[in-house]
């Protein structure tokens, strides 16, 4: 087969080959607004006018990537395909705006850059005037790379300036307000129906009830939680220990290092804490006294808040089953009161019959929440390659078109809701007569409640699939939207979003996700 040869033109304006290359784009804006989109879309016309009207190039496709950030490859789809398509030989060269555009990190730049060329591929960064099939320029690359880096650390730091102003003067706005509240007029207000849940949880606590069982009940009457389909003790409690429900807010509760990961702040970095930034919904009086109740409740049971006992002693408990025998595994405290004692779950099986009916041994806690955590955090880096295909997948497969139903119903029941805050809003400010806001917002209360009659006919008549269909969206709204690297194990994430596990060696457990799926990690002894 006869290799391609590229010529570069002295100008370096014009590409010469005595075959014709397989030419691809590469676009990137680094935010979703108006603005960047349009320039995103002349990108896409300029190169693709650039490659069509060179008589020696064949236009091999345009990869884009729109409001994600340069500094990690792993978080750019468009990317990762392009390097894909590449080892599939589909592609001979790329054109790209600029190094900064391409990879702000000289590590990864200069490690696709490599990888390419050992495939016979090369970039034409047109800012620069830099082609890598030229490998004496690849010092220059380095140094151009290292500059486009600082660049992003001077506008993550600007950003971070800009977010902790706002944070010191009071004006920055939550991306997402809290279960019990919603966003009107650029400030987060009482959400009425969630706001009387709000209520109820204190009001539970405060007669001596706990989180379990105000869970179940609010399970029993169908209340649904922010996320995922049942309240769980874990929930009930993080309402319970939020301070937004008093008025106030606390900022910077995570922060984001040097290298682009984000980290919860135990005091790395200033905290800033905001008295009435916002309508409360709780006195302060019932917020402290059910605060003193649960950490009565810790004592009790000796929790200690931070230590990860009370991790230990709830999160697996019947959700860990052998994959040898289907029985399911007990919690065990191994060399107890001895130096080197540590907490294991062990096949009930295997125990009763002493190994004779199960061989499977025990696997230890904290193997298995190490794996939660590498699971969790690989998810997060992949979900665009793992979850949006699945979703989009699931999507099609819903022939009786009930998902679609359902989403419209739950936009108008949203729709309602933000009318009834703005009839309440128009009540207190006195431009709606008392007996006229009364006839409407009835109305819109029984609308709503036949709404949710047949969102819930809907969803009972194709339970299966669209309960699946609705954990994987939520799964993948929260790892795009509000997830990040984890760096230890979180209740809260393995309740919401994990089924139960399933232990198929003393080596290799799974994780059964809610969406159907079953992701299998490696553990040590």
């Amino acid at each position: 087969m006869m290799r391609k040869v590229m010529k570069i033109e002295a100008n370096g304006d014009r590409f010469v080959s005595s075959l014709k290359l397989r030419v691809a784009a590469y676009c990137r804006v680094s935010t979703d607004n108006d603005d960047q989109l349009l320039s995103l879309e002349a990108q896409k016309q300029h190169y693709e006018k650039i490659i069509r009207d060179n008589p020696e190039w064949e236009f091999a496709g345009l990869y884009c990537d729109e409001g994600i950030s340069g500094t990690k490859k792993e978080n750019r789809e468009g990317l990762l395909r392009l390097l894909r398509d590449c080892e599939k030989h589909k592609i001979d060269f790329i054109i790209t705006k600029s190094i900064s555009r391409f990879a702000r990190n000289t590590a990864d730049c200069l490690e696709i850059v490599r990888r390419l060329s050992e495939l016979g591929i090369f970039i034409y960064f047109e800012k620069e005037n830099i082609n890598t099939h030229s490998m004496d320029s690849e010092l220059l690359l380095s140094v151009l790379s290292s500059l486009a880096e600082n660049e992003s650390v001077s506008i993550s730091q600007n950003n971070k300036w800009g977010v902790k102003r706002r944070f010191q003067n009071g004006t920055f706005k939550l991306s997402s307000p809290p279960y019990g509240y919603i966003y009107c007029n650029g400030t987060i207000v009482p959400h009425p129906e969630e706001a009387a849940v709000v209520k109820r949880i204190f009001a539970e606590i405060l007669t001596g009830r706990g989180t379990h069982a105000v869970a179940e009940g609010l399970n029993a009457d169908g209340i649904n939680p922010a996320r995922g389909k049942k309240w769980t003790a874990s929930a009930v409690r993080g309402i319970l220990e939020n301070e937004k429900y008093v008025g106030d807010s606390l900022f910077q509760k995570t922060y984001t290092d040097d290298n682009f990961i984000r980290h919860y702040n135990h005091g790395e970095e200033e905290m800033y804490y905001i008295k009435d930034h916002h309508e409360a919904i709780i006195s302060r009086e019932d917020f402290e006294a059910a605060k003193r109740i649960l950490a009565q409740r810790s004592r009790e049971k000796g929790i200690e808040k931070g230590t990860g006992k009370y991790l230990n002693r709830y999160a697996f408990s019947g959700r860990i089953i052998c994959g040898e025998c289907g029985s399911v595994f007990k919690r065990r405290i191994h060399m107890a009161n001895k130096p080197g004692q540590y907490v294991a779950w062990c096949c009930s099986k295997h125990i009763a019959s002493k190994t004779k009916d199960c061989s499977m041994v025990y696997i230890r806690d904290d193997r298995i929440k190490e794996a939660f955590v590498l699971m969790m955090n690989k998810l997060y880096s992949n979900h665009n390659i793992i979850l949006k295909p699945l979703v989009e997948a699931m999507k099609e497969q819903d022939a009786s078109g009930s998902y679609a139903k359902i989403r419209e119903i739950d936009a108008k029941i949203e729709e309602n809701a933000e009318r009834a805050q703005i009839l309440v809003s128009f009540l207190t400010k006195g431009y709606l007569d008392p007996v006229l806001f009364n006839k409407q917002n009835n109305e819109l209360k029984a609308e709503t409640a036949r709404l949710r009659e047949q969102r819930a006919a809907l969803a009972a008549s194709s339970a299966g699939g669209l309960s699946a269909l609705s954990e994987a969206e939520a799964l993948l709204k929260y790892l795009s939207k509000e997830g990040g690297i984890i760096e230890e194990f979180d209740e809260f994430l393995f309740e919401r979003f994990v089924e139960g596990i399933t232990v198929f060696s003393p080596a290799e457990i799974g994780f059964r996700m809610k969406c159907g799926l079953v992701l299998k990690e490696r553990i040590e002894r």
